[in-house]
C-alpha cells in the first residue's frame, strides 16, 4: 500500500522507498522519511497530499505519494 491510499489521521510505518531516482530518495531522506519511520497523511489534495513526518508538515505530489511504500 501507497500514501495514495493511506486514511487521513492514521500514522503508518515506511516500509520502502520505491523508486530509481536518487535525488528524489535523498530528498525524502532529508525530510526524515525512510524505512522505520512513522508518517501521517494529514489530508488529500488534488494534487497530492500534506503528510507529517517527525516534527514537520509537508506537502508532496501524487508521485511522491506512490513511491512511499507503507
Amino acid at each position: 500500500m501507497n500514501l495514495r491510499d493511506a486514511q487521513e489521521g492514521k500514522e503508518y510505518i515506511v516500509r520502502e522507498i520505491l523508486t530509481d531516482d536518487e535525488e528524489m530518495d535523498a530528498f525524502l531522506f532529508s525530510l526524515g522519511c525512510y524505512s522505520g519511520e512513522p508518517i501521517t497523511v494529514v489530508s488529500h489534495l488534488k494534487g497530492g497530499c500534506v503528510v507529517s513526518i517527525k516534527d514537520g508538515r509537508y506537502t508532496i505530489d501524487h508521485q511522491l505519494a506512490e513511491a512511499i511504500q507503507i
